[in-house]
């Protein structure tokens, strides 16, 4: 009974700082300390949740985020991820690209929504090319980081076995490489939902930026403030999927397997 009552506290014990957060934010404008017209409060933010929920506008905008961020996503990160492959494993390539791809790197993504409107208007290729190019070199780098810092010596362990090329690169250098590529991935979740915030909040006509910039324009603060908190809802829920990932992708892993059992 003592170890479940251990275990359950120490699952919810990451949540006690956020609801402590909302407590004293419901109770500082339950007693007027902080003004609704500030900042609404929880109970107005869960009555706004529950309206536009009821009225199909919520669940209509989150589906429609929800796309827009895993498929460009899955186009920026298979993207990253080749390029990272290509790069990390080939000196020929890593000299004709990485200079180019670091480049492009340190342009700023958000400085590029101009230009982005008008190649593709305010449609959704605009908005998944945007988030496309924000997961790509987050993926790339740590691909392209963690294949060179694979050991050369597991590669002659693996050449003196007998490996063929295919094999040598799965066991030894892809998986050698595989918790630096996890690593950029659970960033690469954090950048796209930022980048998709700001891509809806400028050009857009729906999702939940747009939500909230329309929310905005009738000063409803609360539809404003439960935007903000979906976002960082979704977020959470992208890295715990992304720890979990590594978790099972990594189980072969020492260190990951203890972290697993502690989690």
């Amino acid at each position: 009974m003592k170890s479940f009552a251990k275990h359950f506290f120490d699952k919810l014990s990451p949540w006690f700082l956020p609801i402590g957060l909302i407590l004293i934010w419901q109770i500082s404008s339950s007693l007027g300390t902080l003004s609704n017209q500030i900042l609404p409060s929880p109970i107005d933010v869960l009555k706004a949740a529950i309206t536009q929920t009821q009225s199909g506008v919520l669940l209509e905008n989150l589906k429609i985020s929800f796309l827009r961020a895993i498929t460009g996503f899955v186009i920026g990160g298979t993207l990253g991820l080749l390029f990272g492959i290509i790069n990390g494993s080939s000196k020929s390539a890593q000299k004709y690209l990485d200079t180019t791809i670091q480049m492009l790197r340190n342009i700023p993504n958000l400085a590029m929504i101009p230009l982005v409107i008008i190649w593709f208007g305010v449609g959704e290729e605009g908005k998944i090319f945007l988030v496309a190019i924000s997961v790509f070199f987050p993926i790339y780098i740590n691909t392209y980081h963690g294949i060179k810092s694979v050991d050369p010596k597991f590669i002659e362990m693996g050449k003196i076995y007998g490996l063929s090329k295919i094999k040598l690169f799965y066991k030894v250098i892809f998986l050698g490489a595989l918790p630096s590529i996890l690593i950029g991935i659970r960033y690469a979740l954090g950048v796209m939902w930022l980048t998709l915030i700001v891509a809806e909040t400028v050009a857009a006509s729906s999702g939940i930026g747009y939500m909230s910039m329309n929310a905005r324009e009738f000063m409803q603060l609360d539809v404003v403030v439960l935007s903000i908190l979906l976002y960082s809802l979704l977020g959470k829920i992208a890295d715990s999927l992304a720890k979990l990932l590594e978790y099972r992708l990594l189980s072969w892993n020492p260190i990951y397997r203890r972290h697993g059992k502690e989690g």
